[in-house]
């Protein structure tokens, strides 16, 4: 008989707050929010790449992974970013239309960053960033090929964030005599930042469900029911009605109490990383019949997937339609396959509960 699969370990993201100085590229960080930390500073996707798919308009940074790949020299430094269009229209279930998700990485010794370890008591002593290769977007921090025809010292990624930055207070301060310093602004395109951290999951399966008599499976059963629903009647459910709607319960409903069952045991994960390894899915169905090969013909294999806790994070709770996912599953080249200098497009699969 052939030995049960090992489940690869998992390292968990949590949400901090940091000194933003830390978030800077010079760092190397994993976060969530604000303007990207760019890896490679000199070819940045381009607007068109990181339009929506659905609307055409800017997507907005997400959040970002580092990861290098030490058994390789040209992946030393090593990180992954996700943009998403906040959009709630072209938020549709089961979809990545309105996600994109770049790879960047550089070797060790390269033409932007020191090879000693940046020093982190004197945050922002040797930062340097994008803007030192190219014309940055002031709302969005992504590259900025328009200028602002009167000033021509603040740069967009196109009208629509320009419009933004006008409405915002750069109608005020602009001036075609003086070069204004670009000011920080709360941008309501913007993620709120904050770093990622994380710490292996302590977890070890235990599935004693075999050996649970019906008795105690319906004890189970009801108390689940009780916990989604906070309704004091069903505490008083008969055996006969309990059975009834165990058997009722599809397979998505079962895989989900599974998922919210492994995230009881750290609630306040957002994200879980295991390379190579799977993901914690949300529901049976649906689920991708084929991840598409990279580029280069290898594979993709998984990297990580993001939580619905995140979304606690980012401020988009609306009335009515609002950004959501179930859970959002990165792949990723299995060969890390060469780059260079620039981004290249990964997948990701995006999985709702019906």
């Amino acid at each position: 008989m052939a030995a049960p699969l090992m489940e690869k370990d998992v390292e968990l993201g949590f949400v901090e707050e940091t000194d933003k100085k830390l978030l800077t590229s010079r760092y190397f960080p994993s976060k969530i929010g604000g303007h990207p930390a760019w890896l490679s500073l000199d070819s940045l996707p381009t607007t068109d790449s990181l339009a929506c798919r659905i609307c055409k308009k800017p997507t907005s940074f997400l959040l970002q992974v580092y990861s290098p790949g030490a058994e390789q020299v040209e992946a030393f430094h090593r990180t992954i970013f996700v943009f998403v269009c906040t959009d709630p229209a072209c938020n549709k279930s089961n979809t990545n239309d309105n996600f994109h998700v770049f790879r960047s990485q550089l070797p060790k010794v390269n033409k932007f960053y020191s090879a000693e370890p940046p020093d982190e008591t004197l945050p922002g002593k040797d930062e340097i960033n994008a803007a030192s290769f190219n014309k940055i977007c002031i709302v969005c921090g992504c590259l900025g090929p328009k200028t602002c025809s009167k000033c021509q010292s603040v740069s967009y990624c196109g009208k629509d964030h320009q419009t933004i930055d006008w409405k915002l207070g750069h109608k005020k301060s602009c001036t075609s005599k003086v070069k204004q310093e670009q000011e920080e602004r709360l941008y309501p395109s913007l993620f709120p930042e904050m770093e990622l951290v994380t710490e292996t999951e302590n977890y070890k399966p235990c599935d004693k469900t075999a050996d649970k008599s019906e008795e105690e499976k319906m004890k189970e059963y009801k108390e689940y029911l009780c916990s989604q629903n906070s309704a004091e009647g069903l505490k008083d459910l008969s055996e006969t009605e309990l059975q009834k709607m165990a058997s009722e319960e599809s397979e998505n409903d079962k895989q989900l109490r599974k998922f919210k069952k492994r995230l009881s045991h750290e609630p306040d994960q957002v994200l879980r990383y295991s390379k190579g390894g799977e993901p914690l899915w949300i529901a049976c169905t649906p689920k991708p019949d084929n991840i598409p090969d990279c580029d280069c013909g290898s594979k993709r294999q998984f990297e990580f997937q993001v939580l619905p806790h995140m979304l606690s994070y980012l401020d988009v709770d609306k009335v009515g339609e609002s950004l959501d996912w179930g859970v959002l599953c990165i792949y990723t080249c299995s060969k890390n396959c060469s780059i260079e200098n620039t981004y290249h497009r990964e997948y990701i699969y995006k999985q709702d509960v019906i």
